[in-house]
């Protein structure tokens, strides 16, 4: 699974290993790229295939997201498809209105690491895994919820019906709000001017990696002394209360086509991060836009609810993809006979009557049962959510509804 997204990843650090040949580029802030019409920043995010910087762009003194590339073959190659495709994507959009990313610029960069394959993306804000924990996974208002599975909608709309592009990583990471949560971190809205040089004696960036690893070390250390190791306690031992979302813009866009690919075209057997993995690809029955479609629904549910709708985990005798057979089946019931016989892992998992080999009792659960009793969902706001949710995860593909169907269901109107 490769997180190159232009968002980074959400993790603390990449490592200082990384940063040797054929792999990261070492970016100082004040940093110049492109002749000069980019200038770093501060570091966005990294990926297992790139670093992600908020540049400076002096021709059209604008803010932009830098995506740096490792510098190996095998990383090459993989800029170089997603450049492909974010290419037809910005082609496709001259208005800008489709809720996907756009790419305004790419270029060559040699450094001591080698040469490596640099993205320019229009700078986006808080990915919605970082609004779920804005949220301390309390989920968000309804009407919030809508908006943003509106937007999803529209670019999945999009990359399946006009481009042939299935997104193949869709989860909360990968989806951008098109501004901060925190205006602070806004490089317009803070006010802050741009850095247009090398501050004097400057690391920054680079060390930034070691600073951080010391400063972790640190607070665990004080986090011990005072005993406070509860995520739920604010720095004064008060528990921190809901955080509103109303001011809060979340229109958002899709981001990161590392390993999106032409419908015509699929380039991996196992794709998608985990808990978003539809079962046709846990199978392997062959698969098409509606793997989307399934990542989608776990987005809305997630976005909703706080917690994944799905969280497998092996155990004694079974598998992660066996247990996560299972949840989906406790969920939303058994799976059809045909489905069950289709895949060519499917004798790995289902016995001949299509019952799960090595997980013998399923406790049902149904979805809008599950809403009303584990997340205190009103019962018309349960059976709403669930209507529209429900056809999204359907164990026969085919049956699912289009990115173009689901913005004409009536849950999302309100």
């Amino acid at each position: 699974m490769s997180c190159s997204s232009s968002s980074g990843s959400e993790e603390e650090d990449e490592g200082f290993d990384s940063y040797r040949k054929g792999g990261y580029h070492a970016v100082r802030v004040g940093d110049q790229f492109a002749g000069g019409r980019y200038i770093a920043q501060r570091k966005l995010g990294w990926g297992q295939f790139s670093t992600v910087w908020l540049a400076y762009d002096t021709r059209n003194s604008t803010y932009v997201a830098l995506k740096i590339q490792k510098s190996a073959a095998l990383f090459a190659e993989a800029a170089l498809h997603e450049i492909d495709v974010l290419s037809s994507i910005t082609e496709g959009d001259p208005s800008n209105s489709k809720c996907v990313v756009q790419l305004i610029d790419h270029f060559k960069h040699s450094g001591p690491n080698g040469q490596h394959h640099c993205m320019v993306l229009e700078f986006l804000g808080d990915s919605l895994l970082r609004l779920v924990r804005y949220r301390r996974y309390k989920g968000l208002p309804m009407n919030k919820v809508r908006e943003i599975c509106k937007c999803i909608l529209i670019g999945l709309d999009y990359l399946h019906r006009e481009l042939g592009i299935i997104h193949s990583d869709l989860k909360p990471e990968n989806v951008l709000l098109l501004s901060t949560i925190d205006p602070a971190k806004d490089p317009v809205r803070s006010g802050q001017s741009p850095i247009l040089e090398r501050p004097e004696g400057s690391n920054v960036g680079f060390s930034s990696v070691v600073e951080k690893k010391l400063k972790r070390k640190a607070r665990r250390a004080v986090a011990k002394i005072s005993g406070r190791n509860s995520p739920l306690v604010g720095a004064v031992g008060v528990p921190k209360s809901d955080r509103n979302v109303d001011g809060i813009d979340v229109q958002c866009k899709i981001v990161d086509f590392g390993n999106a690919c032409w419908a015509d075209k699929p380039l991996a057997v196992e794709i998608q991060t985990r808990q978003y993995r539809a079962p046709e690809v846990i199978l392997q029955t062959g698969y098409s836009f509606f793997v989307d479609m399934w990542s989608f629904a776990c987005i809305a549910f997630e976005l909703a609810t706080g917690d994944m709708m799905f969280t497998p985990k092996p155990g004694q005798g079974f598998s992660e993809d066996e247990d996560h057979l299972a949840l989906m089946m406790e969920l939303l019931g058994k799976m059809p006979r045909k489905v069950v016989v289709s895949g060519a892992k499917s004798k790995d998992f289902f016995d001949r009557h299509g019952d799960l080999k090595r997980i013998r009792r399923l406790k049902f659960w149904p979805l809008d049962k599950f809403l009303t009793d584990k997340y205190n969902f009103s019962a018309s706001d349960a059976r709403e959510f669930s209507e529209f949710l429900l056809p999204l995860l359907d164990f026969s593909p085919e049956k699912r509804p289009t990115a173009q169907q689901c913005l004409e269901h009536p849950w999302l109107s309100g």
